[in-house]
């Protein structure tokens, strides 16, 4: 066959001869996208509540900028620079989505030295929620978006790059027409609705991410030296804790119980009235409380580095610091408990499901974690055990052994969990038995899928979770609290910003509990609210204060 033939064959095939129109408007309509893909690259904030049509009605300095680097290299350096800058912006736009992630859950953005390990602490939660089958898919959905921008970024700027040099007189002009008009808004201070027109967000993003590497690699030295000060490090075993001894002490963490749960107008009545039911009840009882408010380290997820903040004395506001603290010799609370041999330190932990090395270093010398309560009902979303079990639990596995010693317990309770939902209810405490009664109970509650369709239903089941955590615990102390009983409750941090509606507080409350009046007398000088709810003036202290403050109060010297 001829080269004639050959060509008129190869002619039919070709949709640029058959349907030069098609072809040339597919074509524009392809590098309009590309522009497109690459002026949201360029202008898109981290932060969701920052989206809107403004954000996208500026003029980005690094784009400027990159355009006339394009223009002056030679042909093949452009092309280089063309697949490494399309590289680069779609790093840059997975680290601006994945930052959104982080601001949602934990209303900061993501830490590129330290947070490397909160995916997988992601994962395991998208398991626990979800099931397997909807961790799989999410995580793989995940990575095709992860790939697919970085090969529509880089192919948007070949494509871009090729006009540019096809063009090279238009796109001079054009990029000398946006320098000049970026110096001129940023001159006059041109805003649209408040948002500038000519913005240089890109490089303010990695100036900052730059800067946030440096001090967490800093940080890492600066906690060395905070925690080798201890106040308490060389006092005598029996000068300590002297104000507790005889009693049972119980450091108890309601998950995700802040401040929103007391202060929201929407959730307010209704945890008030459990508040303030629950001082009435436990005063009937024999029991007194006073309550303030401690400064959590972490907001929204997080509660291993609030816990260890609260026994340490330490700010643990990153896992940097938390596995430098777990790999000290840092005295915590509990340690110190442990040290007088006055009490058996145990830790209730229902939210641990595999191995916890870090408990031994906290001074417990048994840990019952999940697979350890003799529960045998469902999970409710991530929370493998419902409050009211775990605290019956310990009154069985320990709490209400005969012929014991005191004991010092930190029982962290995972009901109020995220997602909350569903969420467990108070059963009999007789029937609990080994948990199964729970089946009927979780088939009644809400699907979490359903319930995060929607703000305001998030938020009301979450102060439901509450609610019910807070009933166990007091009912329980009304069950089987003594004169020799002392509880300290606190949240550990505020829950998502779902929930706290732009609050930017991260308050907890935190209530003593006794019967003993000689324990609230030995803190009557710290000004806190009687009952279980903190006023709203009530003082406020780093959650890493309370420590030392309490271990004075409880000294020889109280």
């Amino acid at each position: 066959m001829s080269p004639v033939a050959d060509g008129e064959r190869a002619g039919r095939f070709d949709p640029h001869r058959r349907w030069p129109r098609v072809a040339r408007g597919a074509g524009t309509a392809t590098t309009v996208l590309a522009g497109a893909l690459v002026l949201v690259a360029l202008l898109l904030p981290n932060r969701l509540e920052r989206i809107g049509v403004v954000a996208f009605l500026r003029i980005p300095a690094e784009g400027v900028l990159l355009a006339g680097l394009l223009l002056v290299l030679p042909p093949r350096p452009r092309r280089v620079a063309a697949v490494l800058s399309g590289v680069f912006l779609g790093l840059l736009t997975v680290l601006k989505f994945v930052d959104m992630g982080f601001y949602q859950v934990l209303a900061r953005p993501f830490d590129l030295v330290l947070d490397w390990i909160l995916l997988d602490d992601a994962t395991e939660f998208l398991r626990e929620s979800f099931g397997r089958t909807g961790q799989v898919l999410a995580v793989s959905g995940v990575l095709v978006l992860f790939v697919a921008l970085l090969v529509l970024t880089t192919l948007a700027m070949v494509r871009l790059t090729h006009l540019i040099a096809r063009h090279r007189a238009v796109a001079c002009r054009t990029t000398l027409v946006l320098g000049t008009a970026w110096i001129t808004c940023v001159t006059l201070g041109v805003q649209v609705t408040g948002v500038p027109v000519a913005t240089r967000g890109n490089a303010e993003f990695l100036g900052n991410r730059v800067e946030q590497v440096r001090a967490g690699l800093r940080d890492g030295r600066i906690f060395e030296r905070q925690a080798a000060v201890d106040a308490f490090a060389d006092t005598p075993p029996d000068r300590l804790l002297t104000g507790l001894r005889g009693k049972d002490v119980l450091l108890t963490f309601i998950e995700s119980y802040g401040r929103t749960a007391i202060d929201d107008p929407a959730m307010a009545p209704q945890t008030d009235a459990v508040l303030r039911e629950g001082t009435a009840s436990l005063k009937a009882a024999g029991f007194a409380s006073r309550s303030g408010w401690l400064t959590s380290p972490v907001t929204g997820a997080g509660s291993w580095l609030a816990h260890s903040t609260f026994l340490s004395g330490l700010w643990i506001k990153n896992q940097q610091r938390y596995r430098t603290l777990t790999t000290s010799d840092r005295m915590t609370l509990t340690n110190y408990f442990r040290r007088t041999g006055a009490w058996r330190t145990v830790g209730i932990v229902p939210g641990v499901r595999r191995a916890w090395p870090e408990g031994r270093y906290f001074g417990l010398q048994h840990i019952y974690d999940s697979g350890h309560l003799g529960y045998h009902g469902p999970y409710f979303s991530w929370t493998p055990v419902p409050d009211q079990f775990s605290l019956e639990a310990f009154e069985r596995l320990e709490h209400g052994r005969k012929d014991r010693d005191p004991i010092m317990a930190e029982i962290i309770l995972a009901s109020s969990h995220n997602p909350w939902a569903p969420v467990a209810r108070m059963v009999d405490w007789g029937d609990l038995g080994d948990g199964s009664v729970f089946h009927g109970i979780k088939k009644q509650g809400k699907d979490p899928k359903e319930v995060w369709k929607d703000s305001g239903s998030v938020r009301t089941e979450y102060r439901k979770a509450i609610e019910y955590s807070l009933r166990s615990v007091i009912e329980w102390l009304e069950r089987y609290g003594d004169k020799d009983t002392v509880l300290v409750l606190l949240g550990d941090h505020q829950p998502v910003p779902t929930v706290t509606a732009g609050s930017t507080s991260r308050d907890v409350p935190v209530t003593i509990v006794a019967e003993d009046p000689k324990v609230l007398d030995r803190v009557a000088h710290w000004g806190w609210t009687d009952g279980l709810e903190p006023a709203p003036d009530a003082p406020r202290w780093g959650m890493d204060r309370f420590r030392d403050r309490f271990m004075r109060a409880y000294g020889p010297a109280a």
